[in-house]
């Protein structure tokens, strides 16, 4: 048994920029066990998993390590596959059905648009365990559900030169790091996102930590609509507009290649 499976670059406009998922398409249910281990195959920071369900998917993202509960990066990358390869047309709206509810996709001038939850930032001490990790005291700190931890630094140029101690990184209550800083030029405020403890040591661009940034600069800007840069080795640019209890995430993706799992037992 075949089964098809895609690698598309999320968050860019060309090959090897943004952030690389893979696409696994199903056509009945497979084991958790199974999908973890096509995950760790595929050595990739998230592994999507799209089953048929009424018109729309059932929709699972595996890192090598472990199943998440969201995932922006691997969502855009599945919409551009079942937009591209003509399972849905441009002006249609997909529907994802995915542990953190329900997600819908649509496409307009070239982007692709998520409409995701929104994380609300809560103000979070600055405690001595954050300066030790970040070798500098920073200008604020909150978190999501004791999961996410955003610090914001002094300057775009502290996000950008931030050298990780993944050690150290690793030992924090949180599960997540996100490090940012707002703009001036380009951009309204540009970040960068760490997970050692999921198997990702720096996301390259991560759509679901957006769901965390764009109402944390919302207050922090007066602002509900953002263009920003991921500052990660690959980089990646990500729109965020808010909603009441949503957040837009737009990006643009590229298939870079399809294949087909091989002696896979039905």
């Amino acid at each position: 048994m075949k089964i098809p499976i895609y690698h598309v670059d999320a968050f860019a406009v060309e090959p090897f920029k943004g952030n690389p998922a893979a696409v696994c398409m199903l056509e009945s249910s497979r084991s958790d066990t199974w999908m973890q281990q096509v995950a760790a195959e595929m050595a990739l920071s998230e592994t999507a998993f799209l089953l048929p369900k009424g018109e729309g998917y059932n929709l699972r993202w595996f890192t090598p390590k472990t199943e998440v509960d969201l995932c922006g990066h691997a969502t855009l990358a599945s919409a551009h596959i079942l937009y591209e390869f003509g399972f849905y047309e441009l002006d249609e709206t997909i529907t994802f059905y995915t542990l953190s509810g329900k997600i819908t996709s649509s496409f307009s001038n070239g982007t692709i648009e998520l409409d995701m939850p929104r994380r609300e930032p809560v103000s979070q001490p600055i405690t001595s365990e954050i300066i030790e990790v970040l070798g500098e005291e920073p200008q604020s700190a909150a978190t999501y559900a004791d999961q996410v931890l955003l610090v914001e630094l002094e300057s775009p140029e502290a996000v950008r030169n931030f050298e990780p101690d993944w050690k150290k990184i690793a030992t924090l209550p949180q599960v997540d790091l996100i490090i940012t800083a707002p703009c001036t030029e380009k951009y309204d405020f540009i970040s960068r996102f760490f997970s050692p403890k999921t198997g990702i040591y720096e996301d390259p661009v991560t759509g679901m930590a957006h769901c965390m940034l764009a109402p944390y600069y919302a207050e922090r800007l007066g602002k509900s609509k953002f263009h920003a840069y991921q500052a990660s080795p690959r980089g990646g640019e990500v729109w965020a507009r808010l909603g009441e209890d949503r957040v837009y995430i737009g990006g643009k993706a590229v298939t870079v290649a399809q294949g087909e799992l091989l002696h896979q037992k039905a």
